[in-house]
């Protein structure tokens, strides 16, 4: 059984990367909007 255990590692393990990706691109976008409103 550590094999289901090992593959559900794996599975949360790409999820959190992909959730901090796109954590990360948001608030890049966020930043990047921000400095636009400074300058207009």
């Amino acid at each position: 059984m550590w094999y289901f255990a090992w593959i559900l590692g794996l599975g949360l393990a790409a999820c959190l990367g992909i959730l901090n990706a796109m954590w990360l691109e948001i608030m890049e976008d966020n930043d990047q909007m921000a400095g636009q409103a400074a300058i207009d």
